[in-house]
Formats: C-alpha cells, structure tokens, sequence
C-alpha cells in the first residue's frame, strides 16, 4: 500500500533510493516551500509535538528522518536536551542543516548523521525520546522502520511522530483536497522544479494509513499507551506512544 508509492513512477530504483533522490534535489527550496505552503503553520506543529515531551524531559534523543533539522532545532529550544542526533538519508538535506544549527549555535548538541531509518547504527535501549517529523511515510517498510525505533528506544521510553493525515470534516476536506492535490504541486513544481516531489506528496499522504490504522501499526511494533492529537482540523496528527 503506502510503500508501493515512489516519486518517480517509471524509475525501477527502489522507493528508498528515489525518496534520497528526490529530496536531494529539492533540498534549496525544502524550507521556504514548507513554511510557504503551510503559511507557516508547520512551525507550530513542530512546537505543538515537542511539547509531548515536556513532562519528561529527556536528555538523549533521536530524531528520525530529521532532514533539514527543524524538529530537532526545536527539541533544543523546548527541552534543553543534553544530545540530539539527527538521521537522514538526504546529504544536501543534512548539509543545510548543519548551516543552521551552527548559525544557532546549537553545534555541541544536536549532531546529523546520513543513516537509514529502517537500520539504525545505535545500540538497543539507547535513547529517551524519539521524534519524527513528516518522515514515516517516506519508509520503504513501515513496520521495518518502526520496529528499529523500538529497538533502540529506552524501555519507558517515549516516541513523538507528527505526520500528515487526511482531514474527515465537511466541506474542509473537499477544499483541502483541492488545495492539496492541485495548487500545491503546481506551486512546488514552479518552486522545486521537480515536478514529481510534490506530486509524491499527496500520493504519499492518501496512501498513508493513518488514524486508527496507524494506531494499530504502533501497537504492533511494541509501542503502548498510544495517543493521536489532531491538528487543524485533521491536516496533521501527532502521535505519541512509549515501548
């Protein structure tokens, strides 16, 4: 289901080969086209699911899929960690975003490194916290990448993913799918200029099994005490669990 969805259709390189690609390619344009097309409300999100972790700070977290380390800039401002590590599989993503973490002045916390979500290089039990920012639906094997998280996650530990969702509510959803179908790859083709990347984007997001699905999909990785928080009307969902 979602992992049969690739950026590039006809290209026969496995979907994590293409996401890698693709997000390479966009990687200039990665940032002003998620604060532009959201107007902005992406910022938020992220804020909202950081604070998930406020009640128990913890001090070694692993941000998943960090890309251009937004979620992970955040997780310093909020918990005041004492070491975030950043994983992604894009190098022009982690490369701007080590430009903004020194910028910041954050270089002694927060460390990116390339790495597969699906095969992490860390020991088992070995973080407080782990967070993930619009990156699940982009794993080759959900399950995969989800169990890894479980693996090396602290036991108590705590998981925070934030992803997209499909909004349910009447007329929102019909506007939105409009918006979100149409304008937006039209206005990320112009942008990127990949006409494929945010046309992914939506195919991706309807392919996701999100909700009660996801839930489920959790469950079944080893997370309990599971919680969705739905954001904007269902444009987004935080999701928090503990192993």
């Amino acid at each position: 289901m979602q992992n049969t969805i690739k950026p590039y259709r006809k290209d026969t390189d496995d979907k994590k080969s293409q996401v890698s690609r693709m997000f390479n390619k966009i990687a200039p344009y990665y940032d002003f086209l998620n604060h532009f097309l959201s107007l902005g409300i992406d910022t938020l999100w992220r804020k909202k699911a950081i604070s998930q972790l406020s009640a128990v700070k913890p001090k070694n977290i692993l941000d998943v899929a960090t890309g251009t380390a937004d979620l992970a800039l955040e997780t310093c401002k909020q918990l005041n960690p004492e070491k975030v590590i950043g994983v992604d599989i894009s190098t022009e993503m982690l490369e701007i975003g080590r430009k903004k973490i020194a910028k910041r002045g954050f270089e002694n916390i927060i460390d990116l490194q390339e790495g597969d979500s699906e095969n992490l290089s860390f020991e088992s039990n070995t973080f407080d916290a782990i967070t993930v920012a619009f990156g699940v639906r982009n794993f080759e094997n959900l399950r995969k990448g989800l169990r890894e998280m479980n693996r090396v996650l602290k036991q108590g530990g705590q998981l925070v993913i934030l992803e997209f969702s499909k909004p349910r509510i009447f007329p929102f959803k019909q506007l939105f799918n409009l918006y979100f179908k149409y304008l937006l790859p039209t206005i990320g083709k112009i942008t990127s200029k990949d006409p494929k990347a945010y046309k992914y984007l939506y195919d991706s997001v309807q392919a996701f099994p999100d909700g009660d699905n996801f839930v489920t999909i959790l469950e079944n990785s080893g997370f309990k005490s599971i919680q969705c928080i739905s954001l904007s009307l269902g444009i987004c969902t935080i999701y928090t669990g503990r192993k």
